[in-house]
């Protein structure tokens, strides 16, 4: 059974730094060959992929809305991904969910991943 949680989110004023947590669980090291990533979501709009990173090459895809200002990184002995945010603008506030698969490819779309943290609140200020 997979599991991913999230930690990290918070309030920031514009121009600040956040950074994401989200640790994985129920997979060991031998089938730790993923595809996994950051979504955000505001009420009434689709989720939107962020960043998606591979495990095993570390290649990773942005969104070009926050390309040169949010950088994914992970962790793979402690099976954890991060973001890394810079430069928060208010138009990142959302709910921003962790997700993981076994894609085959880096997508940022929603539905090709099944699994999916719980979510942690951004919330940008002007």
């Amino acid at each position: 059974q997979v599991q991913l949680v999230e930690s990290g989110g918070g309030s920031v004023q514009a121009g600040g730094s956040l950074r994401l947590s989200c640790v994985a669980s129920g997979y060991t090291y031998s089938n730790f060959d993923i595809y996994w990533g950051w979504f955000r979501q505001t009420p009434g709009k689709e989720r939107e992929g962020v960043a998606i990173v591979y495990t095993q090459s570390g290649t990773t895809r942005y969104a070009d809305s926050v390309k040169g200002r949010f950088t994914i990184s992970q962790d793979n002995a402690k099976n954890t991904l991060y973001l890394q945010m810079n430069s928060l603008k208010p138009e990142d506030t959302a709910m921003y969910y962790c997700a993981a698969d076994k894609t085959g490819q880096l997508s940022l779309s929603r539905q090709d991943y099944r699994y999916w943290g719980q979510g942690t609140q951004v919330t940008v200020s002007s």
